[in-house]
């Protein structure tokens, strides 16, 4: 008997040491999500919790031989991209990614640490909008991210204007190619989390979200990772970032905090919840 091979999700993203974040964070949720991971390492961090302490890209050539060796072996349903490392790598894994045409691709666009710490200076972030939204199914931003990646897009044209909306932002974004853009709303200081995606001709679906409290590590590589999972098995566009944001705002309600700085969400909710119901059952079963 032949066992199917569940869809399979190649991410390129950065270690995460604290698992809140980068590839243990996509690996936890696309596994979550019932997807086989595949990674390739773009950068080794030193961080806990509360911050980014270092971070050492890894050399371009060998995220480019981590990724042809496994696409020679394995075929990929989806393409996650997070914290790239350098220009270098961003070259790289753009050539790749052009070898895959229809593969999707979502790319969750790293710009900074929930506490600010810098991953992507203008040369990169250049280099994400010249090489990679070209190729981009879905490019998931938050509003800070949208805001910054519009303004270099646009080549800092904006003689003096005031900031662009959301929405304006957004249609910058998809004129550099990339396909879709969905622009996530926990910066905003709206009473409730507004996630909005939009496509050539606007809006394509706006969905509000109950605000948490506490500040999470991870929450965005785990939206991308959850819609890469939704793409790989073949659901449409829409219906994948409604499902990845539902999977996703549940693992924050379940998240934790096992250090000293921010929440971590819980990708394996859905297990406690089993094991809370079985033992509910067992004490009933007792009771009976």
């Amino acid at each position: 008997m032949t066992v199917p091979t569940p869809p399979i999700v190649l991410t390129f993203a950065a270690s995460d040491p604290t698992g809140g974040a980068g590839v243990q964070a996509d690996l936890l949720t696309l596994a979550s999500l019932g997807c086989h991971p595949l990674s390739v390492i773009t950068a080794i961090t030193v961080q806990d919790t509360t911050g980014v302490e270092g971070v050492l890209p890894i050399d371009a050539d060998w995220v480019s031989d981590q990724a042809r060796a496994l696409l020679e072996d394995m075929p990929v349903a989806a393409f996650k991209l997070g914290m790239l490392g350098s220009v270098e790598a961003i070259a790289a894994i753009a050539e790749i990614l052009s070898d895959y045409p229809n593969v999707p691709v979502v790319l969750d666009p790293v710009l900074a640490s929930g506490r600010g710490d810098q991953f992507a200076g203008e040369d990169m972030i250049e280099a994400m909008i010249g090489l990679l939204l070209p190729q981009t199914t879905l490019l998931t931003p938050n509003s800070l991210e949208a805001r910054r990646l519009a303004q270099e897009a646009n080549g800092d044209d904006d003689e003096g204007d005031a900031t662009p909306d959301l929405a304006e932002c957004a249609r910058r974004l998809v004129s550099t190619g990339c396909e879709y853009v969905l622009v996530t709303g926990t910066h905003e200081g709206t009473p409730q989390v507004v996630n909005t995606l939009y496509g050539s001709h606007g809006v394509v679906r706006a969905d509000r979200w109950e605000r948490l409290p506490g500040s999470y590590h991870g929450s965005g590589c785990t939206l991308a990772s959850a819609i890469a999972a939704h793409l790989a098995s073949g659901v449409d566009i829409a219906d994948a970032v409604m499902g990845a944001q539902e999977y996703t705002w549940r693992t924050l309600a379940a998240g934790f905090r096992p250090g000293m700085g921010q929440y971590i969400p819980d990708r394996l909710f859905w297990s406690r919840d089993d094991d809370e119901e079985d033992a509910e059952n067992m004490e009933s079963g007792d009771e009976a």
